[in-house]
Protein backbone atom coordinates (compact mmCIF):
# COMPACT_ATOMS: atom_id res chain seq x y z
CA UNK A 1 0.00 0.00 0.00
CA UNK A 2 1.34 3.42 -0.91
CA UNK A 3 0.29 6.55 0.94
CA UNK A 4 0.28 9.77 -1.03
CA UNK A 5 0.98 12.76 1.23
CA UNK A 6 -1.43 15.70 1.02
CA UNK A 7 -0.33 18.51 -1.24
CA UNK A 8 2.08 20.71 0.75
CA UNK A 9 0.97 23.97 -0.90
CA UNK A 10 -1.96 24.58 1.44
CA UNK A 11 -1.52 27.04 4.30
CA UNK A 12 -4.51 25.57 6.11
CA UNK A 13 -3.65 24.39 9.63
CA UNK A 14 -5.46 21.10 8.97
CA UNK A 15 -5.61 19.10 5.74
CA UNK A 16 -8.25 16.53 4.87
CA UNK A 17 -7.89 13.75 2.33
CA UNK A 18 -10.43 11.06 1.45
CA UNK A 19 -9.24 7.57 0.61
CA UNK A 20 -12.44 5.67 -0.03
CA UNK A 21 -14.04 5.00 3.35
CA UNK A 22 -10.99 6.34 5.20
CA UNK A 23 -10.40 10.02 5.93
CA UNK A 24 -6.90 11.29 6.72
CA UNK A 25 -6.62 14.48 8.76
CA UNK A 26 -3.13 15.99 8.76
CA UNK A 27 -1.95 18.60 11.24
CA UNK A 28 -0.30 21.19 9.02
CA UNK A 29 1.67 23.70 11.11
CA UNK A 30 5.13 22.18 10.60
CA UNK A 31 7.03 25.40 11.32
CA UNK A 32 5.29 25.59 14.71
CA UNK A 33 5.76 21.86 15.36
CA UNK A 34 2.01 21.45 14.87
CA UNK A 35 1.24 23.22 18.12
CA UNK A 36 -2.48 23.34 18.80
CA UNK A 37 -3.29 26.95 18.01
CA UNK A 38 -6.83 28.22 18.28
CA UNK A 39 -7.13 28.02 14.48
CA UNK A 40 -5.99 24.40 14.43
CA UNK A 41 -8.33 23.44 17.27
CA UNK A 42 -11.22 25.15 15.48
CA UNK A 43 -10.36 23.30 12.27
CA UNK A 44 -10.36 19.98 14.13
CA UNK A 45 -13.69 20.88 15.70
CA UNK A 46 -15.25 21.64 12.31
CA UNK A 47 -13.92 18.47 10.69
CA UNK A 48 -15.07 16.26 13.58
CA UNK A 49 -18.60 17.62 13.25
CA UNK A 50 -18.56 16.99 9.48
CA UNK A 51 -17.06 13.49 9.79
CA UNK A 52 -19.54 12.44 12.49
CA UNK A 53 -22.39 13.13 10.06
CA UNK A 54 -20.68 11.55 7.03
CA UNK A 55 -21.80 7.94 6.61
CA UNK A 56 -19.21 7.39 3.89
CA UNK A 57 -16.38 7.72 6.43
CA UNK A 58 -15.65 4.52 8.33
CA UNK A 59 -12.26 5.29 9.91
CA UNK A 60 -10.15 8.41 10.51
CA UNK A 61 -6.35 8.54 10.48
CA UNK A 62 -4.79 11.52 12.25
CA UNK A 63 -1.28 12.36 11.04
CA UNK A 64 1.01 15.38 10.90
CA UNK A 65 3.39 17.20 8.56
CA UNK A 66 6.86 18.32 9.56
CA UNK A 67 9.36 17.05 12.15
CA UNK A 68 6.92 16.73 15.09
CA UNK A 69 3.51 15.20 15.56
CA UNK A 70 2.46 17.98 17.92
CA UNK A 71 4.24 20.08 20.53
CA UNK A 72 1.03 20.76 22.44
CA UNK A 73 -0.52 24.16 23.02
CA UNK A 74 0.83 27.17 21.16
CA UNK A 75 2.66 28.85 24.04
CA UNK A 76 3.48 31.95 22.00
CA UNK A 77 -0.20 32.46 21.22
CA UNK A 78 -1.10 32.00 24.88
CA UNK A 79 1.66 34.26 26.17
CA UNK A 80 0.61 37.05 23.79
CA UNK A 81 -2.64 37.36 25.76
CA UNK A 82 -0.94 38.22 29.07
CA UNK A 83 -1.39 41.86 28.07
CA UNK A 84 -5.19 41.45 28.18
CA UNK A 85 -6.91 43.41 30.97
CA UNK A 86 -7.41 40.21 32.96
CA UNK A 87 -3.86 38.98 32.34
CA UNK A 88 -5.13 36.46 29.80
CA UNK A 89 -7.25 34.38 32.17
CA UNK A 90 -10.41 34.45 30.03
CA UNK A 91 -8.47 33.46 26.91
CA UNK A 92 -6.56 30.72 28.71
CA UNK A 93 -9.86 29.29 29.96
CA UNK A 94 -11.32 29.56 26.45
CA UNK A 95 -8.43 27.66 24.84
CA UNK A 96 -8.29 24.91 27.48
CA UNK A 97 -12.06 24.47 27.24
CA UNK A 98 -11.93 24.38 23.43
CA UNK A 99 -9.12 21.82 23.47
CA UNK A 100 -10.99 19.67 25.99
CA UNK A 101 -14.10 19.83 23.80
CA UNK A 102 -12.15 18.69 20.73
CA UNK A 103 -10.68 15.76 22.67
CA UNK A 104 -14.16 14.72 23.73
CA UNK A 105 -15.37 15.03 20.14
CA UNK A 106 -12.78 12.43 19.14
CA UNK A 107 -14.01 10.06 21.82
CA UNK A 108 -17.66 10.60 20.84
CA UNK A 109 -16.99 10.32 17.11
CA UNK A 110 -18.84 7.29 15.68
CA UNK A 111 -15.77 6.34 13.67
CA UNK A 112 -12.52 5.02 15.20
CA UNK A 113 -9.58 7.46 15.07
CA UNK A 114 -6.03 6.16 14.58
CA UNK A 115 -3.05 8.39 15.33
CA UNK A 116 0.00 7.97 13.06
CA UNK A 117 2.86 9.41 15.12
CA UNK A 118 6.20 10.03 13.44
CA UNK A 119 7.94 12.49 15.77
CA UNK A 120 7.52 14.03 19.19
CA UNK A 121 4.10 14.26 20.80
CA UNK A 122 4.32 16.41 23.89
CA UNK A 123 1.88 17.98 26.37
CA UNK A 124 -1.47 18.43 24.55
CA UNK A 125 0.11 16.59 21.60
CA UNK A 126 0.57 13.56 23.85
CA UNK A 127 -3.00 14.14 25.05
CA UNK A 128 -4.14 13.98 21.43
CA UNK A 129 -2.43 10.60 20.93
CA UNK A 130 -3.89 9.26 24.17
CA UNK A 131 -7.35 10.46 23.13
CA UNK A 132 -7.31 8.65 19.78
CA UNK A 133 -8.80 5.16 19.85
CA UNK A 134 -5.65 3.58 18.43
CA UNK A 135 -2.11 4.77 17.77
CA UNK A 136 0.75 3.63 15.54
CA UNK A 137 4.16 5.16 16.26
CA UNK A 138 7.46 5.34 14.45
CA UNK A 139 10.48 4.11 16.38
CA UNK A 140 11.63 7.74 16.19
CA UNK A 141 8.56 9.01 18.07
CA UNK A 142 8.87 10.39 21.59
CA UNK A 143 6.16 11.16 24.13
CA UNK A 144 6.13 13.50 27.10
CA UNK A 145 4.00 15.70 29.33
CA UNK A 146 6.73 18.24 30.15
CA UNK A 147 4.61 21.09 31.47
CA UNK A 148 6.07 20.67 34.95
CA UNK A 149 9.43 21.82 33.53
CA UNK A 150 8.00 25.26 32.66
CA UNK A 151 5.73 25.71 35.64
CA UNK A 152 2.57 24.56 33.85
CA UNK A 153 1.47 21.12 35.06
CA UNK A 154 -0.14 19.11 32.25
CA UNK A 155 -3.53 18.89 33.94
CA UNK A 156 -5.69 18.50 30.84
CA UNK A 157 -3.30 16.01 29.15
CA UNK A 158 -3.46 14.13 32.47
CA UNK A 159 -7.14 13.33 31.85
CA UNK A 160 -6.50 11.37 28.65
CA UNK A 161 -3.18 9.95 29.83
CA UNK A 162 -4.59 8.59 33.10
CA UNK A 163 -7.33 6.82 31.15
CA UNK A 164 -4.82 5.05 28.92
CA UNK A 165 -1.94 3.96 31.12
CA UNK A 166 -1.47 2.71 34.68
CA UNK A 167 -1.64 5.43 37.36
CA UNK A 168 1.99 5.16 38.43
CA UNK A 169 3.19 5.31 34.81
CA UNK A 170 1.03 8.38 34.18
CA UNK A 171 2.21 10.05 37.37
CA UNK A 172 5.87 9.51 36.49
CA UNK A 173 5.39 11.17 33.11
CA UNK A 174 3.47 14.06 34.66
CA UNK A 175 5.78 14.63 37.65
CA UNK A 176 9.12 14.33 35.85
CA UNK A 177 8.29 15.74 32.42
CA UNK A 178 10.67 13.14 31.00
CA UNK A 179 10.23 11.89 27.45
CA UNK A 180 9.74 8.21 26.75
CA UNK A 181 10.54 6.22 23.63
CA UNK A 182 8.00 4.66 21.31
CA UNK A 183 8.92 1.24 22.70
CA UNK A 184 8.15 2.44 26.22
CA UNK A 185 4.91 3.98 24.96
CA UNK A 186 3.88 0.53 23.72
CA UNK A 187 4.94 -1.06 27.00
CA UNK A 188 2.72 1.23 29.07
CA UNK A 189 -0.22 1.06 26.64
CA UNK A 190 -0.08 4.56 25.18
CA UNK A 191 0.31 3.26 21.61
CA UNK A 192 -0.58 -0.02 19.95
CA UNK A 193 2.57 -0.79 18.02
CA UNK A 194 5.84 0.61 16.73
CA UNK A 195 6.96 0.56 13.11
CA UNK A 196 9.99 1.65 11.11
CA UNK A 197 10.38 5.41 10.56
CA UNK A 198 8.50 6.60 7.51
CA UNK A 199 6.01 3.72 7.57
CA UNK A 200 3.69 4.90 10.34
CA UNK A 201 1.05 6.37 8.01
CA UNK A 202 1.08 3.27 5.84
CA UNK A 203 0.73 1.07 8.94
CA UNK A 204 -2.09 3.24 10.27
CA UNK A 205 -3.86 3.06 6.91
CA UNK A 206 -3.46 -0.72 6.80
CA UNK A 207 -5.09 -0.94 10.22
CA UNK A 208 -7.78 1.51 9.10
CA UNK A 209 -8.59 -0.64 6.07
CA UNK A 210 -8.98 -3.72 8.28
CA UNK A 211 -11.47 -1.86 10.48
CA UNK A 212 -13.24 -0.23 7.52
CA UNK A 213 -14.03 -3.69 6.15
CA UNK A 214 -16.36 -4.27 9.11
CA UNK A 215 -19.90 -2.95 9.50
CA UNK A 216 -19.74 0.79 10.17
CA UNK A 217 -22.93 0.57 12.21
CA UNK A 218 -21.57 -2.19 14.43
CA UNK A 219 -18.26 -0.36 14.94
CA UNK A 220 -20.26 2.71 15.97
CA UNK A 221 -22.17 0.66 18.54
CA UNK A 222 -18.98 -0.90 19.87
CA UNK A 223 -16.97 2.30 20.20
CA UNK A 224 -19.76 4.09 22.06
CA UNK A 225 -20.26 1.11 24.37
CA UNK A 226 -16.54 0.83 25.12
CA UNK A 227 -16.26 4.37 26.42
CA UNK A 228 -19.58 4.29 28.25
CA UNK A 229 -18.94 1.08 30.20
CA UNK A 230 -15.34 1.81 31.14
CA UNK A 231 -16.26 4.09 34.05
CA UNK A 232 -19.08 1.87 35.37
CA UNK A 233 -18.70 -0.60 38.19
CA UNK A 234 -18.52 -4.26 37.16
CA UNK A 235 -22.20 -5.12 37.60
CA UNK A 236 -23.38 -1.97 35.83
CA UNK A 237 -20.94 -2.58 32.99
CA UNK A 238 -22.20 -6.12 32.44
CA UNK A 239 -25.85 -5.03 32.59
CA UNK A 240 -25.18 -2.29 30.06
CA UNK A 241 -23.09 -4.56 27.80
CA UNK A 242 -25.73 -7.30 27.87
CA UNK A 243 -28.42 -4.84 26.81
CA UNK A 244 -26.12 -3.43 24.12
CA UNK A 245 -25.45 -6.90 22.71
CA UNK A 246 -29.16 -7.69 22.66
CA UNK A 247 -29.81 -4.47 20.76
CA UNK A 248 -26.88 -5.27 18.44
CA UNK A 249 -28.37 -8.72 17.73
CA UNK A 250 -31.47 -6.99 16.36
CA UNK A 251 -29.51 -5.10 13.71
CA UNK A 252 -29.54 -6.14 10.08
CA UNK A 253 -25.74 -6.50 9.95
CA UNK A 254 -25.64 -8.85 12.95
CA UNK A 255 -28.19 -11.10 11.28
CA UNK A 256 -26.21 -10.97 8.02
CA UNK A 257 -22.86 -11.50 9.70
CA UNK A 258 -24.00 -14.51 11.70
CA UNK A 259 -25.69 -16.04 8.64
CA UNK A 260 -22.54 -15.50 6.58
CA UNK A 261 -20.43 -17.17 9.30
CA UNK A 262 -22.73 -20.19 9.43
CA UNK A 263 -22.89 -20.40 5.63
CA UNK A 264 -19.11 -19.89 5.30
CA UNK A 265 -19.36 -16.86 3.02
CA UNK A 266 -18.29 -13.23 3.13
CA UNK A 267 -20.88 -10.93 4.76
CA UNK A 268 -22.46 -8.12 2.78
CA UNK A 269 -22.74 -5.18 5.15
CA UNK A 270 -25.47 -2.58 4.79
CA UNK A 271 -24.36 -0.58 7.87
CA UNK A 272 -27.67 -0.95 9.67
Amino acid sequence: MTFVSPAPASDAPLLRESMGSITVLTLNRPAARNSLSEALLRALEVEMIAIAADRSVHVVVLAANGPAFSAGHDLKELTSRRSDPDGGRAYFTHIMTLCSAVMQQIVRLPQPVIAAVHGTATAAGCQLVATCDLAIASTAARFATPGVNIGLFCSTPMVALSRNVAPKQAMELLLTGDAISADDAVRIGLVNRVVAPGTEREAALALAHRIAAKSRHVIKIGKAAFYRQIDMDLAQAYDYAAETMADNMMTRDAAEGISAFIEKRKPQWEDR
